[in-house]
């Protein structure tokens, strides 16, 4: 349920592109040095945004460069290790985890079965970014149990069922100082929500094929594709919530990563809900850090 996140490339400076990967890169370092190689793996462009967003108005970018698994005989330019990235890394490791066990106990057997060796290999990690995040961690406990109970009462509301997983991100807003942390939860609610309803859209035809829960499915009793009118009523609830978002961003002080969140919430989110719908995301996924 990851990847959506993302700047759109071809409307953003080179030097911004760089930076963006130079971040990505940053918790990538973050995730190996404080919860070990394995890690590593999790990276995603969601809590890479997470990271840039969650940055202090007034807190420095530094860069540096490293060698890492990916590139062994080249240096990257990679962002200095901050507290944001290390808050972001946490976060990630810990909605990792749940989301690996949710799939051990709702999915086909192979799934479960790779997400128990994802599991086994985070066991460690995940223990230790839960002494620093206990708070984070029961809620994304809680929520998911919940959303768990919702999939398999087959719930046809996507606002009950989406509301779960919304209100697990919007708990990444918990210790931001003052007035802040109204409008960050704003934000990651609305973040959460949009994230959860188009991965269902696109989940679309391989939850038919095999019959799993998927909650656009339950609400329009699709058995085939989703009609033009239905598409239509998705989209205008994923503009709304993507509008919230903006709303609340513009609450909020510029900081270092400003230019590039708003090209990510501007430009890249309806991209990627235009390319969901017309079935051509997997193909817009070439050209940015992996």
């Amino acid at each position: 349920m990851f990847g959506y996140i993302r700047p759109l490339k071809p409307e953003l400076k080179v030097k911004d592109f760089e930076r963006f990967k130079a971040c990505y890169c940053g918790l990538c370092h973050s995730l190996g040095k404080e919860y070990g190689f394995s890690a590593r793996f999790i990276l995603n462009f969601d809590f890479t945004f997470m990271a840039m967003l969650l940055w202090g108005a007034e807190a420095p970018v530094c860069y540096t460069a490293k060698r890492c698994p990916m590139s062994p005989f080249k240096k990257k330019c990679v962002c200095c290790h901050s507290d944001s990235l290390s808050v972001s890394a946490g976060y990630s490791l810990i909605l990792t985890w749940w989301k690996l066990r949710d799939t051990v106990n709702d999915d086909t057997f192979f799934k479960a079965l790779l997400a128990r060796l994802g599991m086994l290999f985070l066991r460690r990690a995940y223990k230790k970014a839960v002494k620093r995040y206990p708070e984070f961690d029961e809620t994304v406990r809680d929520r998911l149990k919940a959303l768990s109970v919702f999939e398999k009462e087959n719930c046809p509301s996507i606002d009950m069922v989406s509301d779960c997983f919304a209100e697990l991100l919007a708990a990444a807003a918990k210790g931001a100082e003052g007035s802040m942390e109204r409008i960050y939860r704003e934000v990651f609610y609305h973040m959460g929500r949009w994230i959860y309803i188009i991965d269902a859209v696109n989940d679309v035809e391989e939850d038919i094929k095999h019959k799993s829960y998927n909650p656009v499915l339950t609400r329009y009793g699709v058995s085939d594709k989703l009609s033009d009118e239905q598409a239509e009523e998705l989209k205008i609830t994923l503009a709304h919530s993507l509008n919230f978002i903006i709303s609340a961003y513009g609450l909020l002080p510029k900081n270092p990563w400003s230019d590039i969140i708003e090209n990510i919430i501007y430009l890249g989110m309806p991209y990627v809900s235009d390319a969901v719908f017309s079935g051509t995301f997997r193909n817009v996924r070439d050209g940015l850090p992996r």
